[in-house]
């Protein structure tokens, strides 16, 4: 009830950012129950099927990303003091942001459900999607009857991984009535860079060692509606080259803040230089993520592009929206988040005489240093993995 009355009285952004999450986990609700309608229709082939299941993991996971940076940004996480005064402690706010993240993706569920059973023609009316061809049954398996049961037991795992998710990103960090005595500072870079630089070395290296001609049989990385053939390694490369990006992000971001206040810097570059060290940690796994998303999207487009004979199908580009606008939008939340947290330091530095140019132009050498530091590596990295497919 409290989530509500939250809801209710938020501010538009907020509510547009929910309702980001409520459309996403309905994207990922229909390929999982698309998924479910072609094991219904090909009970013949219940590996495709598992394959085309498990293509659902990339928009759950950029599902559960969204869903954390949105309820990182919410204005009711941030009401410690108030809601420390009604009774509810940081254990307590935790549960309430995992609830409403929950109540945002069940709504997402129910609605993908709906529309799912109504182009299959299960409401009343004719099939629009799932009709049935001839010797075929249709995108969405119509025609052919799809247990309830194990539909609505698919669709939880969409506000359950995202609930988790929540829960376990803004778990209280100490204990109520102690103090950490270890917090992380600016002066104290991330340790997760030479792992990610590993493991990114580590999937290319495997990709190109296990990736097949272009021109061989099922050489190309087939998506769903063209899912068998893929060589685990292949998969296997690809995951722990984006892996190494997403933990390499943070140590990315604090270098580049490094090379900003190398030498003798101005007033304007060590400003820039420090904010970046400074949030890092908290801008960094969101532009890592949006570094793997564009790598394996140019990847992709790279390979499929010396393949015109392999169109991609509807559930490909249902799912490549859900994962580039969950990546994205969870990226601009974080930054959002990022200039929240700096609000005292920026109205300090008004009141130092500092002007909103030199403020905004702080923001933009920011911006030019990530894009200096992170567009090469994510160029890099997206042109060696489509390498070994395409030549």
């Amino acid at each position: 009830m409290l989530a509500l009355r939250l809801a209710r009285g938020a501010h538009p952004l907020v509510l547009l950012r929910r309702l980001f999450v409520v459309a996403a986990a309905a994207g990922t609700g229909f390929l999982v129950l698309g998924a479910l309608g072609h094991a219904a229709a090909h009970p013949d082939t219940a590996g495709d099927s598992a394959v085309r299941l498990l293509w659902c993991a990339a928009p759950l996971a950029a599902t559960a990303q969204l869903a954390v940076a949105v309820a990182r940004t919410d204005p009711a996480a941030r009401l410690q003091r108030g809601m420390t005064a009604a009774g509810l402690g940081p254990f307590r706010l935790t549960l309430l942001a995992t609830a409403s993240t929950a109540l945002s993706c069940v709504l997402g569920a129910l609605l993908s459900l709906v529309v799912f059973l109504a182009l299959r023609g299960d409401l009343g009316g004719g099939a629009v999607l799932g009709g049935s061809r001839p010797g075929g049954t249709g995108l969405l398996g119509a025609g052919h009857p799809v247990p309830l049961v194990g539909a609505l037991m698919l669709l939880a795992v969409v506000p359950l991984t995202a609930a988790a998710a929540t829960a376990f990103a803004l778990r209280p960090r100490t204990e109520p009535g102690t103090v950490d005595t270890a917090p992380p500072s600016a002066t104290e870079g991330p340790s997760g860079l030479p792992w990610g630089i590993a493991l990114t070395a580590a999937g290319l290296a495997i990709e190109a060692y296990t990736s097949p001609a272009a021109d061989s049989p099922g050489g190309l990385l087939p998506l769903p509606g063209r899912l068998i053939g893929s060589p685990p390694g292949l998969l296997v490369g690809w995951a722990l080259a984006a892996l190494g990006l997403v933990l390499a992000g943070p140590g990315l971001v604090y270098l580049s803040g490094q090379l900003l206040c190398a030498g003798r810097p101005g007033a304007l570059r060590l400003l820039s230089g420090r904010v970046l060290q400074e949030e890092a940690r908290r801008l960094g796994r969101p532009i890592g993520v949006l570094c793997a998303v564009a790598s394996g999207a140019y990847a992709a487009a790279a390979v499929y592009g010396a393949a015109p004979s392999r169109p991609l199908g509807p559930f490909t580009a249902i799912g490549a929206a859900i994962v580039l606008a969950c990546v994205g939008v969870s990226a601009l939340s974080a930054a959002s988040e990022s200039r929240t947290a700096r609000a005292r330091t920026t109205a300090a530095l008004r009141r130092l005489g500092a002007s909103s140019a030199v403020l905004r132009r702080a923001t933009a050498l920011r911006t030019l240093a990530l894009l200096l530091i992170l567009g090469p590596l994510t160029w890099t990295v997206a042109e060696m993995a489509a390498r070994p497919l395409v030549h």
